[in-house]
Order: C-alpha cells, then sequence, then structure tokens
C-alpha cells in the first residue's frame, strides 16, 4: 500500500497515511480535528538507475542511462539540462 501525504490548512499540520489506492481521501485532521485536510503532491520514493531489466528491455535508440557519468546533465540531476542550468 502506498503512502499518501496530507496537510492540514487550518493548523499546518503534515503526516503521511498508508491507504490503499481505492480508499477515499483523508478529510478530518489528526491533531485539531477540523475538516481542512489537503493531499500533497509528492515525488516516488524510488528511482530505477543503473543496468538491469529496465534499462536492457525497456529502453530504445539512444536513451542515455541515468547512471552514466559521462552525461553532464544526468550526473547533475538537472532533469537533462531542460532547466537551462548548463
Amino acid at each position: 500500500m502506498p503512502f499518501y501525504e496530507y496537510r492540514c490548512e487550518a493548523c499546518k499540520h503534515e503526516f503521511e497515511a498508508m491507504q490503499k489506492m481505492s480508499d477515499a481521501p483523508l478529510t478530518d485532521c489528526p491533531e485539531c480535528g477540523e475538516p481542512e485536510l489537503v493531499k500533497l503532491i509528492s515525488a516516488a520514493g524510488f528511482r530505477l538507475k543503473g543496468g538491469g531489466w529496465y534499462e536492457t528491455d525497456f529502453k530504445s535508440g539512444k536513451k542515455k542511462n541515468v547512471a552514466d557519468s559521462g552525461n553532464k546533465a544526468s550526473s547533475s540531476g538537472c532533469g537533462g539540462g531542460k532547466c537551462g542550468c548548463g
């Protein structure tokens, strides 16, 4: 089951809740009891790097390995140079 992050708009309390994907979003804050919870959007907890089934079975063409140290954009973590940092 995935973890979801919530923040209460009333008291600004933030917490994680383990829920099924089919569960309805939480509404009541466990800290203050107000029905002011907002589900936050966050990054995934893992990233596929290096060689292995993802690299060998699903990538095609000239796509580079994210773990490749020869690619300046990948090694800096800026997302392929699209951010304009270099």
